[in-house]
């Protein structure tokens, strides 16, 4: 077994995230079933898109697939912030 994230890489939730998870009761239970690192992978996931249409489109898609019991965003290699060989995949 993997050993868990260090603290300090988890990404605190941002307004946008908090303000969606307010208004969808069924959303906020499903987020809180999931573990703190499978929510920094969705967090990370994301605001890591640098422009807001397209994280607008990822909370939709976050929406839509949590509801769904996805338990971490589909073909993300993981949080660049925790795991060195994401780094690759997200543009610094």
């Amino acid at each position: 077994m993997a050993a868990p994230a260090d603290p300090d890489f988890r990404h605190a939730l941002p307004p946008e995230l908090e303000a969606l998870l307010d208004s969808d009761a069924a959303l906020a239970a499903k987020w809180q079933a999931l573990t703190p690192l499978a929510r920094n992978e969705w967090i990370c996931w994301t605001i890591s898109a640098k422009q807001e249409p397209t994280r607008a489109k990822r909370r939709a898609r976050l929406h839509e697939e949590v509801l769904d019991g996805k338990k971490r965003p589909c073909c993300w290699p993981g949080c660049p912030h925790r795991r060195a060989s994401a780094r690759n995949f997200v543009a610094p």
